[in-house]
């Protein structure tokens, strides 16, 4: 069975908060595309440069949360607004994070700046 747009999102929250790399990929297509919004400028492309990208992160910020504020679901379209906390520079911080989902994986991210 297919999973849902918001199941799709869920868990790779779910893994995110987990720092699970591999559950947190398993959601993404090999060749999703990280973009910025609303330049639309591609920022990576690629399940193994996301891979490199959050090993990274995770490494760097053991206790990172990411807390759920809002979800808006329309279509193919899912979109977080999320509020991050424990990060190694203390810095608490919002991320609104759009995720285009094709074929049951999340194709497209876009973060608003």
């Amino acid at each position: 069975m297919i999973p849902t747009n918001i199941e799709l999102a869920q868990r790779q929250l779910n893994a995110y908060n987990r720092q699970d790399i591999e559950a947190f990929l398993s959601v993404y297509s090999s060749s999703v595309e990280i973009r910025e919004f609303p330049s639309n400028n591609l920022i990576y492309t690629g399940i193994e440069k996301m891979r490199e990208v959050y090993t990274k992160l995770f490494e760097a910020n053991p206790e990172q949360h990411a807390e759920l504020k809002a979800r808006t679901v329309h279509l193919n379209i899912v979109i977080d607004h999320e509020y991050i906390t424990g990060r190694s520079n203390g810095i608490d911080s919002e991320a609104v994070a759009m995720y285009e989902v094709s074929e049951g994986t999340i194709s497209r991210v876009w973060f608003i700046k």
